[in-house]
């Protein structure tokens, strides 16, 4: 399945973590959803691979309005949908008001 414009439209009052689960649940294959938890890694479980991790980062930048520069592109911020959505957090944080 591809990601089309209106699953693109932002969400004000969804939490991140949730956003970004949908995300990955409609756009790669998961063969049990429930089962993935938001602390599963995404490449261990075989849902996302680099490729896959590309179009997460494409999906974060349009969806929350980030630019995300190649020296974030690390386990740390894109190993799991907690930690992605951690990282959208800290970043959402950083900017001025």
């Amino acid at each position: 399945m591809s990601v089309t414009e209106s699953s693109l439209l932002p969400e004000p009052g969804r939490p991140i973590a949730s956003r970004v689960r949908s995300f990955v649940l409609e756009n790669f294959y998961v063969s049990e959803p429930e089962r993935l938890s938001d602390e599963d890694s995404l490449s261990r479980r075989g849902v996302v691979d680099s490729t896959g991790f590309l179009e997460i980062v494409g999906f974060l930048e349009v969806e929350f309005g980030l630019r995300i520069e190649d020296a974030e592109l690390v386990p740390q911020n894109f190993e799991s949908i907690a930690r992605i959505a951690a990282f959208v957090e800290r970043r959402l944080g950083e900017r001025p008001r």
